[in-house]
């Protein structure tokens, strides 16, 4: 019997020949990230908890302020001194005001065939570079921090082979938040979604990140993609190399199988309070808005920004809407200052922030008020999730979101083409 690409990243990191699922084994862990989320609270117990601290391995650690920033009360700015004063104390990477985290992570540090803790539930990103990257608790983090060390149950892998190619105006979110609608928000509990096919082949890095970042969102461990040419080739531009290139084995077993033909997937939108309920966007156009938002650890490349730039270039952000625009990192708003694509937003009327999780965070820039409605690039839809319990969220692509900030409604970006 074969093993799946997760599989045998977590063979080599607990330095066996084979693993199933099911199986529980000791692994050393490649890297270790973590934001201001929670860090605060891994210090605290670092420092209080630890009959005798210690780091294992410093180098593997990387710290990231990304969650509110700058920090926008008292509390939060004594909890990312807290972490400042850590990092600079024990020679740990720190990156504050530079980006989300998990764009950071790979624009900077991720590797196939690693295996990655984060402190984050969307470190399952890193599987669009063929790693094993999976959320984890603080608790959980303090002990690879100072042990090197965790422990893994093996994961079941449940592959989606897609096929051919997405239509034009149709993006990797549109196919993604299609999935998640299709298998449900626990579709994919504590199991691997494996993508693959010839569909795969014809996704960038940045929409692969797409996929895997939502992963979690269907309850899985992780996302992944198996290290082709397209992945190895992002990493050579930026001077790294791979720790391994693995691919599943023909004979690898599969909790289940799917598979999605790209061609027939069509903008979608899901609707609050739930990332799975995601219906055709068809079917909620003219619904009025407050806000818009494009950024994200999801969503705030620079292809999406790219898309963004594309539709509202001439136009205005509707009276009445305001259109938040949050590059990922520093180098994703470089690029689009390079390109004029910060100064199509600003002239449309759009507000442009500082790379950081913003809106899709919901706690320091963007909040929503009683009953008002989002439409949204994040991650989540939850009650509350960006401000008010009562306010409403409805997640889309780049492309829809913009559409709907000119339109002041939910619409289509074909239908503010004229505007």
């Amino acid at each position: 019997m074969g093993m799946t690409i997760a599989e045998k990243i977590i063979a080599a990191a607990a330095g066996v020949d084979f693993v199933k699922p099911g199986d529980i084994h000791t692994v050393n862990l490649d890297r270790l990230m973590s934001n201001d989320g929670t860090t605060h609270l891994t210090v605290d117990m670092y420092n209080n908890n630890l009959k005798n601290p210690q780091i294992a391995d410093r180098s593997k650690l990387v710290f990231i302020v990304d969650h509110n920033v700058p920090a926008d009360n008292p509390k939060t700015a004594a909890s990312q001194k807290k972490m400042r004063d850590f990092a600079r104390e024990h020679k740990i990477d720190f990156w504050e005001g530079k980006g989300v985290c998990h764009q950071i992570m790979m624009e900077n540090y991720v590797c196939p065939g690693e295996l990655i803790f984060g402190a984050d539930s969307h470190t399952c990103t890193y599987g669009a570079l063929g790693a094993f990257g999976t959320g984890v608790g603080c608790t959980d983090f303090l002990y690879g921090m100072v042990t090197g060390t965790s422990w893994v149950l093996v994961p079941e892998t449940v592959r989606f082979n897609l096929v051919g190619k997405l239509p034009d105006g149709v993006y990797p979110r549109d196919l993604m938040l299609t999935i998640i609608g299709e298998i449900g928000a626990n579709g994919c509990n504590y199991q691997v979604m494996e993508f693959g096919g010839e569909g795969a082949g014809s996704l960038s890095v940045d929409d692969r990140m797409v996929l895997c970042n939502l992963a979690v969102e269907a309850g899985a461990k992780t996302g992944i993609f198996e290290a082709d040419e397209v992945a190895l080739e992002y990493l050579r531009a930026r001077g790294r190399e791979p720790k391994a290139v693995y691919t599943s084995d023909e004979d690898a077993v599969y909790a289940r199988e799917y598979t999605f033909d790209l061609s027939g997937i069509q903008p979608v939108v899901a609707r609050p309070d739930f990332v799975d309920d995601v219906v055709p966007a068809k079917e909620v156009l003219g619904i009025r808005i407050d806000e818009a938002f494009l950024g994200s650890c999801n969503n705030g490349r620079i292809e999406e920004l790219r898309v963004g730039a594309g539709i509202l270039k001439g136009k205005r952000v509707a009276e009445g809407v305001r259109f938040l625009v949050v590059p990922a990192s520093l180098e994703v708003y470089r690029q689009a200052l390079k390109e004029g694509l910060i100064g199509i937003f600003m002239e449309a009327g759009a507000v442009v922030m500082n790379p950081n999780c913003s809106v899709c965070w919901g706690s320091c820039q963007g909040v929503m008020g009683e009953n008002e409605v989002l439409i949204s690039t994040g991650t989540r839809n939850f009650k509350g999730r960006a401000g008010h319990p009562s306010s409403k969220v409805y997640l889309g692509s780049a492309a829809t979101v913009t559409a709907s900030a000119v339109a002041g409604k939910i619409a289509l970006a074909k239908q503010v083409s004229g505007i």
